[in-house]
């Protein structure tokens, strides 16, 4: 069994690599059931299990746990790993970091969303967040979008979002911290959000024609990145229907207000993968609502095993 820690799990998972395996292999057939919540304490932690499989590849099972009341301590809320077996034969085949693996495979998917979905001549990327998924979403996107000149972040403490930009630049790209959320937004033609809001700080008077947003963040119904009024406006695109119908911040938050109904959403990651990009305008707004799910883990381990092979 292998052991794969976080530096060695990045070495094997390239963005333009990773990119261009969810786009191959989303369009089989994975086994990817709803994940399973615990609470172990009983006090609002919480423990999931993300599970899937490939008939006669390999099995995944993502275990996370969320335990809030760390951050008082100074201790990191959330851990994960992710166990890869045979499926063929339930032998135990490696163990990878899940931190590590989570963010990539999420900044991986949001970018080929992106590369499906947005203008091709998009020049500018805003990123709205400044955590652990920030610097990820900027990379996967560049690699994703080779018409990506500059990189604008914004960030509810002004130093974090320097920071961030500053990390950018010495990686060689074009990136500046911005304070005007509004007026960066309509300067932005792909517009990348993973943040932890409760209530939106993405106006939808302030998003142009044209523009392609990726919405990362909000991940329960009580979580929202954009105003819900924004999605009758754009085409709206999901990582997986059931889950971001069921539990995607501003899309669940729309459908009970009664803003869309359940079919607004287009078509799912695994859909566009097998249809090819749709048809756009060039006035469009389209929207790509991600919440996460476990074949997403499936195909980032297939990736990082295939030296192993």
């Amino acid at each position: 069994m292998r052991v794969i820690d976080g530096p060695e799990l990045e070495r094997r998972t390239p963005y333009p690599a990773l990119i261009a395996a969810l786009r191959a292999r989303l369009a089989d057939p994975i086994a990817s059931p709803q994940r399973l919540i615990l609470d172990p304490t009983g006090q609002g932690d919480a423990l999931l299990l993300m599970p899937a499989w490939r008939e006669g590849g390999l099995m995944v099972v993502k275990l996370v746990t969320v335990y809030p009341r760390n951050a008082a301590s100074g201790r990191p809320a959330l851990d994960a790993s992710v166990a890869v077996f045979d499926q063929r034969d339930g032998r135990l085949r490696a163990t990878l970091d899940g931190v590590v693996l989570t963010v990539r495979r999420t900044a991986a998917a949001s970018a080929l969303g992106a590369a499906l979905l947005a203008r091709p001549e998009a020049a500018t990327l805003l990123v709205i967040g400044t955590g652990a998924l920030a610097p990820a979403l900027a990379r996967a996107h560049l690699a994703a979008q080779p018409g990506l000149r500059r990189v604008r972040v914004w960030g509810r403490t002004t130093d974090k979002a320097e920071t961030l930009a500053a990390r950018l630049r010495g990686e060689g790209i074009e990136a500046a911290a911005v304070s005007d959320l509004d007026a960066a937004i309509a300067a932005a033609d792909t517009i990348v959000a993973a943040t932890t809001a409760r209530e939106p700080i993405i106006r939808a008077a302030a998003v142009r024609p044209g523009t392609h947003l990726s919405l990362v963040g909000a991940f329960t119904p009580a979580m929202a990145e954009a105003e819900p009024a924004l999605l009758p406006r754009a085409r709206l695109f999901a990582d997986d229907r059931a889950s971001v119908l069921a539990k995607g911040g501003e899309v669940a938050q729309a459908i009970a207000a009664g803003l869309i109904g359940a079919d607004a959403v287009v078509a799912d990651l695994p859909e566009l993968v097998r249809g090819g990009p749709p048809a756009r305008g060039r006035d469009d707004i389209t929207v790509f609502k991600s919440v996460g799910f476990a074949a997403l883990d499936l195909i980032a381990a297939e990736l990082v095993l295939q030296e192993d092979a």
